[in-house]
């Protein structure tokens, strides 16, 4: 009889049991808001950032860290670090349920992640989140081993291409330098020829100008009038005398209240005394 009643005991205690197993990755549910809702297992965080230690950490306390700061998303971990954000990591990082099986430090009952994995959180802030792009830098300490080699592989393709921008860049820009002398040598053409021109023009006025006043020098003296006047003619006034007129001589000094170019009669009165 008492043999039953620790049987009926043990079976009745088994479902127990299986309830409180440990580390049990939550079922994933559609956002609700002022809810935190499970959205996942992700080998990687993404965009996910600002991780900040919490004591007791759990599902709860990861998602009000996260919900202060106004994010969106939440990734805990058994280390005891949340970490926050405004999208969801990538979807190409995404892996089984079972994968996150470590105990949260605050509630055993509920799983923080793995080994390199990332439990990932609603914070109910916002019910429609993004997912950030695939980042290898934010994935697990389990895919580490696969790091170096993409590493290297991205080292090694820059290092081509500054050599293919120096090698392009480093001729003489050939075109420049000879346009440049092209244009040197027309404006110094220009301004040569423009120099020669005017000093030629202002010599050629300077002889017309000399040989004018030579010219009217020359018919001043030849012919006693300037040139202008009234072709060489002449009038003359038939009371004058043309002997004394043509003269230049004066005999002796005369008087300025007679016109000594005029004969004048002159009478004599003769006094018989």
């Amino acid at each position: 009889m008492l043999r039953q009643l620790a049987i009926a005991a043990i079976l009745a205690c088994n479902p127990l049991l299986a309830s409180a197993a440990l580390g049990v990755q939550q079922p994933i549910k559609p956002p609700t808001l002022g809810t935190d809702t499970v959205h996942g297992c992700y080998s990687s965080k993404g965009s996910l950032d600002n991780g900040r230690p919490v004591d007791f950490n759990s599902q709860g306390e990861c998602n009000k860290v996260c919900r202060d700061q106004l994010k969106k998303a939440v990734a805990a971990t058994y280390s005891g670090t949340c970490y926050c954000g405004d999208e969801y990591p990538p979807s190409s990082s995404i892996v089984a349920p079972a994968k996150c099986n470590e105990p949260c430090p605050g509630y055993d009952q509920h799983a923080c992640g793995g080994l390199g994995t990332f439990t990932v959180y609603n914070t109910g802030f916002r019910v429609s989140v993004g997912e950030s792009e695939p980042d290898t830098t934010s994935s697990a300490p389990v895919s580490s081993g696969t790091t170096p080699p993409a590493a290297s592989s991205s080292t090694a393709a820059p290092s081509a291409q500054p050599v293919t921008d120096d090698n392009s860049s480093s001729g003489p820009p050939t075109v420049a330098i000879a346009v440049g002398v092209v244009v040197g040598i027309l404006a110094i053409t220009g301004v040569a020829g423009g120099v020669f021109f005017f000093m030629r023009r202002k010599r050629n006025n300077e002889i017309e100008e000399e040989h004018r006043r030579n010219a009217a020098v020359n018919a001043f003296i030849n012919g006693g009038k300037p040139p202008g006047s009234s072709d060489g003619l002449s009038m003359s006034d038939s009371r004058l005398d043309p002997v004394i007129a043509n003269r230049r001589m004066s005999d002796g000094s005369i008087a300025d209240n007679q016109d000594y170019s005029r004969r004048i009669l002159r009478v004599g009165i003769l006094f018989h005394l």
